[in-house]
């Protein structure tokens, strides 16, 4: 046995090898390690993941309780646009549920006055349009009956009768769908009221409910939160008076020339029904467009329901992907390419819900995470914490005021 004295290095044994000096698990570790690259992706990925789960999740969510969040989402955008009623009476120093009352009396006044024009305007000239209708429908009877379709009366009563056993045969189905329209109509009257109150609720006390919302995150992050928010609110104000004022204004006075100089019946209905129309995307434009070519057929033929046709897709394509585009674009700071994508997805994602609230959401968002990028708000501050001061102050100072003009009363 060799001994071995302390700080000696060992004796190697025959046929022995040295270990390397570098063969610690840490460097064999190395030596297999992924590259940097692929490390960072599967980094990338799991956190996109992440959050492509979490929006996913708050789709669904929406989507269960769409019948509550289109309503407030609609109550928001209104007030947007009714706000700078309620200021304007606030800096004239009167009460705020006076300019909240006035706010709510124009939004009626308005949709009222429009509803107004288009019966007084239509009634004057329906039943001449009922019986010009009548009169088409014999005409185009009478068209089908001659060459190249040669079909004669015998054929079409079989055809009439086939669509009514058609109907009796399904009257499950339609009974089925006049249950779900009922339900549908039942929804929008409970979605109108809720609508109503969310907009007064709103216009009365929307800065108490905002930074009620901000309590319940982190005080450190109420300034940025804040900050962003009210950048956010102020490009969904700039889109709701631009989609108003601009979009549906095009679209009527637009459609409602065309019809002028093409001697089409009712041109001033035809413009109100357009801008009435234009609130609702896609549908509303092409239902409003339909009755305005609908009546150039029946008054002046064919030809010139064909020419009406294409003014109202030349002004829809104009208003869509021109100028819609970049007007708001501009208006809201989001790139033209966006607003376009953002309706698409909306509409593929939400329907027409999806497509009205589409960019108004887009434009908050760019606004939101710019002033998050550049971090414009200032540190150190508390918006909560300031304004539940600013409400006991103005409490206080309430309660004193009260109290000198009880001692006054009684002196």
């Amino acid at each position: 046995m060799i001994e071995q004295s302390p700080g000696q290095s060992p004796q190697q044994t025959p046929g022995s090898e040295a270990l390397p000096q570098d063969s610690s698990p840490a460097t064999a570790n190395a030596s297999t390690e992924l590259p940097l690259g692929i490390r960072v992706a599967a980094a990338w990925c799991w956190r996109l993941i992440v959050i492509g789960l979490a929006v996913a999740g708050a789709v669904w969510l929406i989507a269960m309780l769409h019948n509550v969040v289109v309503p407030l989402v609609v109550a928001i955008l209104l007030t947007a646009l009714l706000s700078p009623i309620v200021t304007f009476f606030e800096r004239h120093g009167m009460p705020r549920g006076l300019g909240v009352a006035a706010a709510v009396l124009t939004l009626f006044a308005a949709i009222s006055l429009l509803v107004y024009l288009i019966a007084s305007q239509l009634r004057t000239g329906l039943d001449d349009v009922a019986s010009r209708s009548q009169t088409s429908w014999q005409q185009f009877l009478h068209w089908i009956e001659q060459p190249p379709l040669s079909l004669n009366s015998d054929q079409i009563d079989q055809f009439v009768q086939q669509i009514s056993a058609t109907i009796s045969n399904h009257q499950s189905e339609l009974l089925t769908g006049a249950l779900q329209f009922t339900s549908t109509a039942g929804h929008f009257i409970t979605g109108t009221l809720l609508v109503l109150f969310s907009l007064i609720f709103l216009l009365l006390d929307g800065k108490r409910v905002w930074f009620w919302v901000l309590g319940f995150l982190p005080s450190r992050a109420h300034a940025a939160v804040d900050a962003a928010g009210r950048a956010g609110w102020v490009s969904v104000g700039q889109f709701v008076r631009v989609q108003i004022f601009f979009v549906a204004m095009i679209n009527a006075v637009g459609i409602g020339l065309g019809a002028l100089v093409l001697g089409v019946p009712l041109p001033f209905a035809i413009a109100v029904l357009v801008f009435f129309g234009s609130f609702l995307p896609f549908v509303g434009a092409i239902a409003t467009g339909a009755v305005a070519v609908f009546i150039s057929l029946i008054y002046n033929g064919p030809v010139n329901a064909v020419i009406m046709l294409i003014v109202v897709i030349l002004v829809h394509q104009i208003e869509s992907h021109v100028l819609q585009p970049l007007i708001i674009g501009h208006a809201v700071s989001v790139h033209p390419l966006a607003v376009v994508l953002a309706v698409a997805t909306g509409l593929m994602v939400g329907g027409i819900a999806g497509a009205l609230f589409a960019v108004p959401i887009a434009a908050a968002l760019s606004s939101m995470v710019n002033v998050i990028t550049e971090r414009n708000w200032v540190a150190g501050q508390d918006p909560v914490a300031d304004y539940h001061k600013q409400q006991k102050t103005h409490q206080i100072a309430k309660h004193r005021a009260r109290n000198v003009a009880k001692l006054a009363r009684r002196g």
